[in-house]
């Protein structure tokens, strides 16, 4: 009974919490297996945490490492590396040593417009032309490029646009050699053609010493020697791109009205595709993708954007730094919608220095200067052995 009273008494305090509460505490070895519990469970509950932030750590550096370092440096172009500690150069930075990337096209336009935040470049930059060639397959003039490019290494870079399967077949010892940029396919009269003149403008920015940009075609040829075209551009206070606007169905009667408010009539412009830019032009052009968008959206058909999409775009922003001419001589005098070409029976020292000297007055630098063009076009394959012959006179290399 005693005993009986005692457990009954017990119970009654545990649960009223009277002084029978202390009567039956808990024992010492049940406290330390609690705690024992408890701590158990912490740490499981830690190292369980530890595990799924290592897991999620590693997923992050893999997906950093396999999708942004390949943005920023492409194994391609900077050179693949087999050890664990192996980042790129400050060299292969600033000079891409590889063409090959594989970036998409937006991918590639937001890298190439990246602008540095210091005025001064860490090391002797030696500005360079970047030559950007525009082709859907052979280059009939190589020969002559690499004679005029020839004992000139270091203040000019080539770049090849051409149909994606095309292998372009130059000797090692070739200007031309493993210069071919990743490419698509480009139709006539498309915003394609638009595409190819960022992606070659964007894959030349990736070399921060390259200070203007020209674009040539396969039938394109130089008129000057290296030097005079070198210092006619690097020293020039404006780009050459064409832009004018006319009333006439090719001009004016171009113009999409679902342009407005972005694009007015007045601001419409046209102008040679074929164009040369600084580097603080290229940069905008390539990163632009408002204005490209309604040029994509609603310069089609017959519109063709190659000869307004850049015109267009310089006159509404930027047209201070631009000359409003080209620097690329081409012949409209026979009409049609394609210009004169040339061939071997053309090509005499008269008529190169009838190029050179065509009675067109233009600015340089703000100053009256007969000296308009530095290139020409449009020529046939056959005209290789006349203008060979004529690169130690008039041409000058």
């Amino acid at each position: 009974m005693w005993t009986k009273e005692l457990k009954s008494r017990g119970m009654g305090g545990a649960g009223g919490g009277g002084e029978e509460g202390d009567y039956y505490p808990p024992t010492p070895r049940k406290e330390w297996s609690a705690g024992l519990v408890k701590l158990v469970t912490v740490a499981v509950i830690f190292m369980a945490g530890v595990v799924i932030g290592l897991s999620a750590s590693a997923n992050v550096s893999r997906y950093y490492y396999s999708s942004h370092t390949e943005l920023f440096f492409p194994a391609t172009t900077y050179g693949a590396c087999d050890r664990a500690d192996c980042a790129p150069t400050f060299k292969s930075f600033v000079h891409p040593p590889h063409l090959a990337h594989s970036m998409s096209d937006p991918e590639l336009f937001w890298r190439a417009s990246l602008l540095p935040a210091a005025d001064d470049f860490p090391f002797q930059r030696v500005p360079k032309v970047a030559f950007l060639f525009m082709t859907r397959g052979p280059l009939p003039f190589t020969p002559l490029w690499d004679r005029f490019f020839r004992g000139h290494q270091g203040l000019f870079s080539v770049y090849v646009h051409t149909l994606p399967d095309y292998k372009l077949n130059v000797s090692k010892s070739s200007a031309f050699y493993a210069r071919q940029i990743p490419s698509e396919e480009v139709s006539w009269g498309s915003i394609t053609l638009v595409d190819a003149e960022k992606r070659l403008l964007a894959n030349a920015l990736l070399d921060f010493s390259n200070e203007r940009f020209v674009l040539l075609s396969e039938s394109c040829i130089p008129v000057f020697n290296f030097p005079t075209v070198y210092e006619y551009l690097i020293n020039s206070a404006h780009s050459f791109v064409e832009s004018y606007n006319i009333d006439t169905p090719q001009c004016a009667g171009r113009y999409n009205r679902r342009m407005a408010p972005h694009i007015l009539p007045s601001q419409w412009r046209k102008g040679s595709e074929w164009f040369e830019l600084n580097r603080e032009l290229a940069v905008q052009i390539v990163a632009d993708n408002k204005y490209y968008s309604i040029f994509r959206k609603h310069c089609r058909p017959s519109c063709y954007p190659d000869e307004h999409y850049i015109p267009t775009y310089l006159h509404l922003f930027h047209g201070s730094l631009n000359a409003n001419r080209t620097v690329t001589w081409v012949d409209w005098s026979r009409g049609g919608p394609h210009p004169a070409r040339y061939g071997a029976a053309n090509i005499t020292e008269e008529f190169i220095q009838a190029i050179r000297n065509n009675g067109t007055s233009c600015t340089y630098n703000s100053k009256p200067t007969s000296l308009c063009y530095l290139f020409a076009r449009k020529f046939a394959p056959s005209a290789l052995g006349p203008l060979m012959n004529l690169t130690s006179t008039v041409l000058d290399f």
